[in-house]
């Protein structure tokens, strides 16, 4: 069984909300996240310690985030992406824009990351 962090704070209703009302940039990814035939599963707006995040691939320790033009120079971003690297997951940020203008160079970085981290 992977391990995973202890949920802390973060409320597992605002997962599921967040599960139920995904941006067509996350559906987009998702669909090729469960369909490419990684080898490894990646799980959708998962709560890892304080935070929800948008993918994660817990045997690789991979977060996935995808962001749109709030996120720009985003302080938060730093501070939480910081904290999930002291719990020992790699992050990646695309954004929106890049996902639907470049799906295969997102998927191909993200299989980049996978293979580094295996």
């Amino acid at each position: 069984m992977p391990y995973r962090l202890p949920r802390e704070s973060v409320s597992t209703e605002v997962a599921r909300t967040l599960r139920r009302n995904l941006t067509s940039e996350e559906r987009m990814l998702w669909a090729r996240l469960r369909s490419a035939g990684l080898g490894v599963s990646f799980r959708r707006q998962e709560p890892v310690g304080r935070y929800v995040v948008d993918f994660v691939c817990y045997p690789a320790r991979l977060v996935v985030e995808l962001d749109g033009s709030q996120h720009l120079n985003s302080e938060a971003d730093r501070v939480r992406d910081a904290a999930l690297q002291v719990d020992g997951f790699h992050v990646l940020r695309f954004w929106n824009t890049e996902v639907r203008g470049n799906l295969e160079g997102v998927l191909e970085r993200i299989c980049t990351a996978l293979s580094e981290r295996l």
